[in-house]
């Protein structure tokens, strides 16, 4: 750690050192040199009681005299103790090279939540940003008539529509007569029917097999025309259709070969995706 040059260096400032030491401390070890002289009298020469001006008498002794007590001597002058300053900054070494990097400790446990700061400074305005895809739009509409009478059995019946106004990307099957829903969202509903003159008219509109609505006219001498409209919420796959009532009465629907008596419409007025 220490080269032979530092190490000689170190040993000069010590030897000067330890010289000025002794050159500042000479003159005390001096004074303390006198002040420990022998001031032993012979017993043949022991002074009087008076003349000791406290008179009490006290005689001289020998601090070496057998069964006697060493006197204790004050000091004329105080007493230092000297401490060698040393600058501790010249036994410093070189720096050293820098220690491989040592293992990373264990993880401490996480700290308490801070209190939130305070709102930063509103930043630029941004670039604007590339074009969206087009919004995505969804459709679903039908609109079937027909144009012969039906009327009631001993079951209920599937009403059958012959004739195809609008059938968008065809979800209304004309072999069954139900609308399937491809679509899920809100959808409206219309039926239109011409009842026959001293007849019953009784049809229901069909969410799957649940009866949600009724056209229904009691018989009467004239036939006259009677209409039915709602608003469903659809999901994936639900069918809806018309059903005509079972015959406990008579009960049927008029139309003829040329004209268009019977309507049955919808369309979807707001798809579920767009929330």
């Amino acid at each position: 750690m220490f080269g032979p040059a530092k190490i000689k260096m170190l040993v000069s400032s010590l030897v000067l050192l330890m010289v000025v030491f002794v050159k500042w401390a000479e003159p005390y070890i001096a004074q303390y040199r006198d002040a420990d002289q022998d001031t032993y009298e012979p017993r043949e020469n022991k002074r009087s009681p008076e003349y000791y001006r406290d008179g009490s008498g006290t005689e001289c002794r020998r601090c070496c005299d057998p069964a006697e007590e060493a006197p204790q001597y004050a000091s004329p002058y105080p007493h230092y103790n000297i401490v060698p300053q040393i600058n501790i900054t010249i036994l410093k070494g070189e720096k050293g090279d820098t220690g491989e990097r040592g293992l990373y400790g264990k993880t401490g446990k996480s700290g308490q939540t801070g209190p939130r700061g305070p709102h930063g400074v509103k930043g630029n305005k941004g670039s604007i940003g590339a074009p969206g895809e087009p919004c995505k739009s969804y459709y679903a509409a039908f609109s079937v008539g027909r144009k012969k009478a039906l009327h009631s059995n001993d079951y209920y019946q599937t009403m059958i529509f012959d004739t195809e106004f609008v059938n968008l990307y065809g979800h209304f099957n004309m072999f069954t007569g139900k609308f399937f829903c491809y679509v899920p969202g809100i959808y409206f509903f219309s039926l239109n029917a011409h009842t026959w003159n001293q007849k019953e008219t009784y049809l229901h509109m069909m969410k799957n097999e649940q009866e949600m609505a009724i056209l229904y006219t009691q018989p009467s001498d004239r036939s006259i025309m009677q209409s039915q409209s709602l608003m469903l919420e659809l999901e994936r796959d639900d069918q809806v259709w018309i059903r005509l009532y079972k015959g406990e009465r008579e009960n049927a629907v008029f139309s003829d070969d040329f004209d268009t008596y019977i309507t049955f419409s919808g369309y979807l007025v707001k798809a579920k995706s767009e929330g």
